[in-house]
């Protein structure tokens, strides 16, 4: 008796396991180490909005991002998966000039980032699974870096891409019980130069947590789920360069905190987060967030 009730809340995790994984940012803002089983697909479909004003400087300076990544994933076997991030972007700039207060933008793909996750370390017992998965990738040059308007070149920080081709490593631990999950994720990306610049290397520390609010209790089947999501997110950006000059007004530190709520089925995830900034130790004048909010739809195949 004991053995089957052993067996239906074991089957119950894992496949809770299998419905909440996703691509590497698993919860809504941090990478995840759950699997992704050999032969599985996984798309995910986001809409990503930023705004960033604070410019203390006459130009009153005001930027707006918009982006929607497509993100896919595929288990090439039970331990390692392959990932692929393709965002379509529209950035604007409100700079207020001498002939007046004027908007310039950008519209397209971005760089798009390619790279694969491996589990090295897994451990399960009695209503808890733990996974500890290194990742690492290359941030390819696709978005355009010379869009240009009726004022000429668009700024190098409002282009859709780097130029540069940017590997990056990292590394994510995972815990998930039948009521909880908790993921650690640290990571950094190695930014080159492209065209005399060079934007700043960045590393993140992310972690998440998530609870289950809906339903109370399991029992037999699999029902839907509803989770309320707490992510903190540490990311530490270096200053530009421009040929071997330091730009002194980017980069610097960003601590957000991210509440979110996510809802689970058997073949999609709806989820949704606000990122909002509690500190911003930034360079000179380089501009605040004001908030970051993320929606998103995951399909499994």
């Amino acid at each position: 008796m004991k053995s089957g009730r052993y067996r239906l809340r074991w089957g119950l995790l894992c496949a809770v396991a299998v419905l909440t994984c996703g691509p590497a940012i698993a919860q809504i803002t941090t990478n995840t180490a759950l699997p992704v089983a050999r032969g599985q697909g996984i798309v995910r479909l986001q809409m990503k909005y930023l705004r960033s004003t604070g410019d203390a400087t006459a130009a009153d300076r005001g930027v707006r991002v918009l982006a929607f990544p497509v993100v896919g994933v595929y288990g090439i076997t039970a331990k390692l998966a392959a990932f692929g991030v393709f965002p379509i972007l529209d950035k604007s700039l409100d700079v207020t000039m001498p002939q007046g207060r004027i908007t310039r933008s950008t519209s397209g793909l971005g760089d798009v980032r390619l790279f694969a996750r491996y589990t090295v370390v897994q451990f399960n017992r009695r209503g808890l699974l733990m996974r500890l998965a290194p990742f690492a990738g290359l941030e390819l040059p696709t978005g355009a870096t010379g869009a240009m308007d009726r004022k000429g070149r668009l700024p190098r920080t409002l282009q859709r891409g780097s130029g540069s081709w940017d590997p990056f490593v990292g590394v994510v631990l995972t815990r998930q019980s039948f009521a909880w999950q908790v993921d650690i994720s640290a990571s950094y990306q190695f930014n080159t130069e492209a065209d005399a610049f060079t934007f700043g290397d960045e590393v993140r520390l992310d972690m998440a947590t998530k609870v289950r609010l809906l339903p109370r209790s399991l029992g037999h089947g699999l029902p839907r789920f509803l989770y309320v999501n707490l992510e903190t997110n540490l990311i530490r950006q270096d200053e530009n360069r421009v040929g071997a000059v330091v730009d002194g007004n980017s980069g610097g530190t960003t601590w957000y905190a991210a509440p979110g709520l996510q809802y689970v089925t058997r073949r999609m995830i709806l989820e949704a987060a606000v990122q909002l900034p509690v500190v911003q130790d930034l360079n000179g004048t380089a501009l605040e967030n004001n908030l970051i909010t993320t929606l998103s739809l995951r399909v499994s195949f």
